[in-house]
């Protein structure tokens, strides 16, 4: 058995689609995607999940820092971004530091939600 940090170097190298033409890879990859599909989306039965299993653990925390409940929108988490933005911005309270804070944890905030609506848009 290799440690995890052995094993990290054991595997740097390693391509895994070796030898395969492009399209081969590609085939392979929508196959194994396809093949295991069912893991990927069971994924919200694992601890510590959002309960419903909807959203993550870091969406949940997100809603939580804009104020939101958990069956939100990704409009209503816009809205109070920008609401959050227009009150905490470093341009409107300048020397600030909890504004700036504020205005930092939001702006995260947003980033989790928005790529995890990219990533539920692009699954359709």
């Amino acid at each position: 058995m290799f440690c995890e940090e052995h094993a990290g170097e054991y595997n740097r190298g390693w391509d895994y689609f070796e030898g395969l033409t492009k399209e081969e890879a590609e085939l392979r990859e929508a196959n194994e995607r396809r093949d295991f599909s069912g893991y990927k989306e069971s994924a919200h039965y694992g601890w510590a999940g959002s309960g419903d299993g909807s959203r993550s653990r870091d969406e949940m925390h997100a809603l939580d820092i804009l104020g939101l409940e958990s069956d939100s929108t990704f409009d209503d988490a816009k809205k109070a971004w920008r609401k959050i933005a227009k009150e905490t911005h470093p341009d409107v309270n300048p020397g600030n530091a909890d504004a700036a804070k504020a205005f930092q944890a939001g702006q995260a905030a947003y980033d989790v939600l928005r790529v995890a609506e990219e990533r539920r848009e692009w699954k359709g």
